[in-house]
């Protein structure tokens, strides 16, 4: 039934809609994700925070909201559209992510723009209150309706569920693969290393949200720049040590894309099911559209809508142009999409077999890496649902509170559900968060291509 759902929801209609307001957007700012590109690297170099509004720095909004993208959708979710979709999903995911930059410049920038100071200081923005005070109040109703699916995307779907799954598997893959020390738990036999590490993340995940965004994005700060260095230094291993063989590995994405290397008869199939994997995981990535990097934006220190627009903009830019591209690479290049494994046991294998070190090292910085991940998104996506709870109920600091401990159940039980089930879950919530996402991006391009034209008039730069 899962995965009924599942492919209606990303059905061709969604991926189209998705491809095609990424290409309005592109459009409608003339390319500005490309000719703007250096001058948002400088903005995140300065990392304004001298707004009046505002309770992190612009650098710190973009962490706490790489926190949430940066996660398993990298390492795990890369493996996964490759394997399902072929070596040409990887191409669909950079068409998704090209446009997608344009599509996070927009709702961020939509984000500050829109953003409200509550009586007791605090700042909340995001598609609900750019959907509200931009289209109308008579539209708040289509806020609602996000922030309803934000709840059960940061719940249900890539707030928990898929991290902790990714956590466990890998520290599983690394301590115990043979599942030799065991315990039997819910009508199941689980591995002790999957109970101890799930209980050891729900205790860091609690001490950490429990401090709110500030804390979240203390964290953030440190941790993401840190984990993404030691990942793409670590693939920079493996393509280094492979120089030869990109050509040909990106020979192969491209064929792959347009269904050249399919068999006999299945050339649009083949094209489709490239299209759909790369897109729907590519977006489970960046989550360009999702709506969600907005609402950590909007917290940011700045009075300039554009400027948080160019700096979050980046967050695409390095979560799919250059980390899950390399990820990609790596598993074309070693060829573990097409040896009957799946999920993380694809990267790892990748490692095995690209990196210069014995296989137990390169096990254990695949393992690290990944945590380090899906932590991370953990700590991203429990904030950006909260936010999306509080819209609908309202600044009630006890319902947040028990949200908070929900949450933390949701990631304690997490290594304990079917993965299967639990990819297609997640996949169908980012579906159902998109729709109303999209639709209040379209109707207020005008605003933004004001705003962006204005602000570089100003700059004498546009």
């Amino acid at each position: 039934m899962l995965k009924i759902i599942d492919d209606f929801v990303w059905g061709v209609p969604l991926i189209v809609l998705i491809l095609a307001v990424g290409i309005f957007l592109t459009i409608r700012l003339r390319g500005l994700q490309i000719t703007k590109l250096p001058l948002a690297v400088r903005h995140i170099i300065a990392n304004e925070k001298d707004g009046k509004d505002g309770e992190v720095s612009s650098f710190g909004a973009l962490c706490t909201a790489l926190s949430a993208t940066i996660g398993t959708g990298n390492i795990v979710g890369v493996a996964t559209a490759v394997v399902a979709g072929g070596p040409g999903a990887l191409f669909w995911m950079w068409i998704a992510a090209l446009f997608g930059t344009a599509t996070k410049y927009t709702e961020c920038l939509l984000a500050i723009k829109y953003r409200v100071v509550e009586a007791d200081g605090h700042v909340v923005g995001g598609p609900f209150y750019y959907i509200e005070n931009g289209m109308g109040r008579k539209f708040r109703w289509l806020g609602q309706i996000f922030a309803f699916f934000g709840v059960g995307v940061g719940l249900l779907g890539i707030g928990t569920f898929t991290q902790i799954n990714g956590i466990t598997g890998a520290v599983k893959g690394f301590f115990d693969p043979e599942t030799a020390c065991s315990v039997h738990l819910f009508s199941n036999t689980y591995s002790w290393s999957v109970v101890i590490s799930g209980l050891i993340l729900t205790v860091c995940v609690a001490l950490v949200i429990i401090g709110g965004i500030k804390r979240i994005s203390s964290v953030a700060q440190v941790v993401v720049p840190f984990m993404a260095l030691v990942y793409v230094v670590t693939v920079l291993i493996i393509l280094l040590t492979h120089l030869g063989e990109i050509p040909a590995a990106l020979a192969t994405i491209v064929q792959s894309a347009f269904g050249l290397r399919a068999a006999a008869g299945g050339t649009l199939g083949a094209i489709l099911v490239a299209m759909q994997k790369g897109i729907a995981r590519g977006i489970f990535s960046n989550e360009a559209g999702l709506g969600s990097a907005p609402i950590a934006a909007a917290t940011a220190k700045t009075d300039e809508p554009v400027a948080q627009g160019l700096v979050s903009m980046m967050g695409t830019v390095i979560d799919t142009l250059i980390i899950c591209t390399m990820t990609g690479l790596s598993i074309i290049i070693t060829d573990t999409w097409n040896i009957g494994l799946d999920g993380v046991d694809v990267t790892t294998r990748a490692f095995q077999i690209g990196l210069p070190f014995p296989e137990r090292v390169s096990s254990f910085l695949l393992m690290l890496c990944l945590v380090f991940f899906a932590f991370t998104t953990i700590l991203g996506w429990n904030y950006y649902s909260e936010k999306c709870l509080e819209y609908l109920v309202g600044n009630r600091p006890g319902v947040l509170k028990c949200y908070r401990w929900l949450y933390i159940l949701a990631v304690l039980i997490g290594p304990f559900m079917t993965v299967s089930a639990v990819w297609t879950i997640a996949d169908i919530f980012n579906g159902l968060m998109a729709l109303p996402n999209l639709i209040a991006l379209v109707a207020l391009s005008g605003v933004v291509a004001a705003e962006t034209k204005q602000y570089f008039a100003k700059q004498k730069n546009f």
